[in-house]
């Protein structure tokens, strides 16, 4: 005989585990509003000007929609002045901004990012402190702004306006608050972040990292960039390579013309289908399935034209890419076996040492920096000689001081204990 289900009672509300309370939303103390007239924003610096303390600084970008990486909207926050949304679109010169603030402490959330826009408008720190850095620094689990605003505030702060489109004219209210908030909030986390920091001992460390952020110089521009095309690496042969970077060149030019994200044109997956394709005309072209993206068919010509130059050229790229570069450690084991030894010996002593100072590994040294080191390293291996070559690639003072002397003695180790396939000295 079949079991009989239990009965329910209809009127028993079953017990359900208690969930934990969430985290009170983050509130504005004031309406958003956008700063994009002559007259609103002389009274902003005005009152940027007038107040006191660190000021808390964001921007805005259109990444993904537009060419450009330009800031659309900039937000600054001060105590005693409050929160100010500026549209530099509108505004045009916002020098007066730095005059404003410039000598003050900036506080920003994953500096990096945003200090390039700033400076296209000549808006630039003389002192930072990066709150996704502190956090790194202090050890924090999660370094993203929602994340730390979370662990420092106990609040929650919504992400869901980071990927808008902040060209978008007029700006939405929700985006404004969302934006207000970004800033709002910072000074308070940058204080939390630094009592953690000062009482671990950090701090000093920290104000090292912050300052390598303002003084980093940018990087060199890419000599091919097109060799970044995702998917590039299964194109073979010369020519294909070649229409391939025609292709890029074409969309980048276009991209750059009308104001819009490149891939949103033509997406990489086209570009090299198209290059690794037989393509004999340009109704070969249109018929290609994977040849898809906003401009694939209204710019078919444009995108033909490419293709042609690239079978036509007598300036064939090379097969590898030019630029001077190391080999992923992966190879090492078979180019350079010693090599291999001193990076696979340096990285586990430069985890202990991570460990114990309670943050990333990648934090107490760049990965390209031991990457370097341990593919060329300097003849003489003494903690001194590694500490010179480590100030050579950048490395700050402190990251030096704490590891050297680990990566020396790996590097020597190395060099002592035999390795596969290589005969050791009699």
């Amino acid at each position: 005989m079949a079991e009989r289900p239990p009965i329910t009672d209809p009127f028993v509300v079953p017990s359900v585990p208690a969930r934990e309370p969430a985290l009170p939303a983050a509130r504005l103390t004031e309406s958003p509003r956008i700063i994009d007239t002559p007259e609103q924003f002389a009274a902003a610096v005005a009152a940027l000007a007038a107040a006191e303390g660190p000021v808390a600084v964001d921007a805005e970008r259109a990444s993904g929609f537009r060419y450009s990486q330009r800031a659309y909207l900039i937000q600054v926050f001060r105590r005693g002045a409050g929160t100010m949304l500026i549209d530099p679109i509108a505004i045009g010169d916002v020098g007066p901004l730095q005059a404003a603030i410039g000598d003050a402490e900036w506080v920003l959330h994953a500096a990096s990012q945003d200090l390039p826009c700033l400076r296209e408008l000549h808006l630039e720190p003389s002192r930072l402190f990066d709150t996704e850095l502190g956090a790194r620094l202090a050890g924090m689990p999660r370094v993203g702004l929602g994340a730390v605003v979370e662990e420092t505030l106990g609040l929650h702060l919504a992400k869901e306006h980071s990927a808008a489109d902040w060209s978008t004219r007029p700006l939405p209210e929700s985006w404004l608050t969302y934006a207000a908030l970004d800033v709002e909030l910072l000074l308070d986390v940058r204080d939390r972040i630094a009592e953690r920091l000062a009482a671990a001992g950090k701090l000093e460390l920290a104000e090292q990292e912050f300052t390598a952020v303002l003084t980093r110089p940018a990087p060199p521009a890419r000599t091919e960039p097109w060799r970044r095309l995702s998917g590039i690496s299964s194109v073979r042969g010369q020519r294909a390579l070649a229409v391939a970077r025609e292709l890029w060149r074409a969309r980048d030019a276009f991209a750059q013309e009308v104001d819009t994200a490149p891939g949103r044109l033509l997406p990489d997956a086209s570009i090299v289908a198209a290059a690794r394709a037989p393509l004999a005309s340009k109704r070969d072209l249109a018929a290609l399935k994977a040849f898809t993206g906003r401009a694939s068919r209204s710019q078919l010509d444009r995108w033909w034209a490419a293709i042609e130059a690239g079978v036509s050229t007598d300036d064939l790229p090379s097969i590898r890419s030019g630029e001077e570069s190391i080999p992923p450690p992966r190879s090492w084991a078979d180019r350079d076996p010693i090599a291999d030894r001193r990076y696979r010996g340096a990285r586990p002593r430069l985890q202990q040492i991570a460990d114990a100072l309670d943050l990333p590994v990648e934090n107490l040294l760049t990965p390209e920096h031991l990457r370097r080191l341990a593919w060329r390293p300097p003849l003489d291996l003494s903690p001194e000689s590694i500490a010179a070559t480590l100030a050579e690639l950048g490395a700050r003072p402190w990251q030096i001081d704490a590891t050297a002397q680990a990566i020396a003695v790996a590097f020597v180790e190395a060099l002592q204990e035999p390795v596969e396939g290589v005969e050791a000295d009699s």
